[in-house]
């Protein structure tokens, strides 16, 4: 299991809740840092048109996955 980092882009599943997660991911956010089981990201189009920090459980069901930059 990955722990994530401050940097990592985080994936979302968030479709209607009625039909289920389609495993597909439809909105992304930065991770900004990871304490006590919580990942805390930031991310835009939260509530509207504004971006915002958000966080998250990190075994909650709508991450999706995580994205790593590769730094040369």
């Amino acid at each position: 299991s990955y722990e994530p980092r401050p940097g990592d882009i985080i994936f979302f599943d968030w479709d209607d809740e009625d039909e289920g997660q389609d495993g597909a991911a439809d909105h992304v956010g930065i991770v900004v840092g990871v304490e006590n089981g919580t990942v805390y990201t930031v991310e835009g189009n939260s509530s509207g048109d504004m971006c915002r920090y958000n966080s998250y459980p990190l075994g909650s069901s709508v991450i999706r996955g995580y994205g790593l930059m590769l730094w040369n």
